[in-house]
């Protein structure tokens, strides 16, 4: 075993397009292009709440790993499993990397928070470091016992894209929003905000997964038949990377009216292109976004997000306005980190924890 080789445990496939598993794959490649030995072990079974085959997965995966091999699991595979983890942190050299944790998700009753929460402290604790996307969680881990020096921060890259072009001349304002159609992205707080504006041009695309939470976007499409949006709102599923970039070209403003996020990586990918955003306070999201090339509101606000779309597409101003925005995210693209330096950044931060803790 060499100090740059690493196995890296999720659950299902990693080509999934959403942002978790985009993080991951992007990660995994660039530390095979910087030269590591990198082994993907998909999981198999139901997650994050866990059924008898996902517990059996992940029970057989760690351990037909080689002895003091350094893991990296996926949170999402490992949160609620803390028996397997604490089975191997004797053999293996493990590490957890969390997007967010398990309880935040939206839409969880009480109960199923307090198991989340417990569970997920007891496998964090069993690990040897932790991998975050924010400085924001790595504050909340705080609260799952995690001393900030077993914790290392790598941020989500970018790529370096041409500014988005817009609809066209004689087309509305084109709204996109990027996100798998379950509750904590608040698909059915942007339908509400949309019917309270059919008195302005504008057209919206929502891009991401309608099987994620099935019941949850058959719930968001009745409300856009009922709000009579049908021919101004499309949900188009899952994109390849090809529609997503088309579509995040010929956009003219990006919402995400999120609850919550561990960091927010369709946000940036929108800064990228020159988008200016409107979103929530939910989360990271007023940590990823610089204040001068967005409009936040608060999560679940119906009224305060119809105000904020409304200002940006209303005239007189809403173009000025937009463009305003739109300057300032391109000013920040520049800022914001590569594939290439995330996964420096992975890399340093997988070596520093196995040092650290000793592991």
């Amino acid at each position: 075993m060499t100090s740059r080789e690493l196995h890296v445990v999720v659950p299902g496939p990693i080509d999934q397009r959403t942002g978790g598993y985009i993080y991951d794959a992007r990660v995994v490649s660039g530390l095979r292009e910087l030269g590591w030995s990198v082994v993907v072990h998909s999981l198999a079974g139901v997650f994050p709440d866990p059924d008898r085959r996902a517990r059996s997965s992940l029970v057989s995966t760690l351990a037909e790993i080689p002895i003091g091999r350094c893991v990296v699991i996926d949170g999402l595979a490992m949160g609620a499993l803390p028996e397997p983890v604490r089975a191997e942190a004797g053999r293996l050299r493990l590490l957890a990397l969390v997007h967010h944790p398990l309880a935040d998700e939206t839409g969880l009753d009480a109960d199923t928070r307090d198991r989340f929460t417990g569970l997920e402290r007891a496998a964090l604790t069993a690990c040897g470091g932790v991998v975050v996307t924010s400085a924001f969680t790595a504050r909340r881990l705080d609260a799952y016992g995690v001393e900030p020096g077993r914790v290392r921060v790598v941020p989500p890259g970018t790529d370096r894209c041409p500014p988005a072009a817009g609809p066209g001349r004689d087309a509305p304002p084109a709204l996109l929003c990027v996100g798998s159609v379950t509750p904590r992205k608040g698909h059915d707080v942007l339908v509400r905000a949309l019917a309270r504006l059919r008195d302005v041009p504008w057209r919206c695309v929502c891009a991401g997964s309608l099987t994620s939470a099935p019941g949850y976007a058959d719930s968001v499409r009745t409300s856009i038949r009922d709000a009579q949006l049908d021919d101004r709102v499309e949900l188009t599923g899952e994109c390849g990377s090809g529609r997503l970039d088309a579509l995040y070209h010929h956009a003219s403003l990006f919402v995400l009216p999120s609850h919550y996020e561990g960091y927010g990586m369709a946000l940036t990918d929108a800064l990228a292109r020159g988008l200016g955003v409107v979103s929530t306070t939910g989360g990271a999201i007023s940590h990823t976004v610089p204040s001068e090339a967005a409009a936040l509101v608060s999560p679940g606000d119906v009224v305060a997000l119809t105000g904020a779309l409304r200002d940006l597409l209303a005239e007189p101003g809403g173009a000025r306005r937009r463009a305003a925005l739109a300057a300032a995210a391109g000013r920040h693209a520049e800022t914001l980190p590569t594939w290439d330096e995330a996964a420096v950044g992975f890399a340093a931060a997988v070596q520093a924890l196995t040092a650290v803790t000793g592991n």
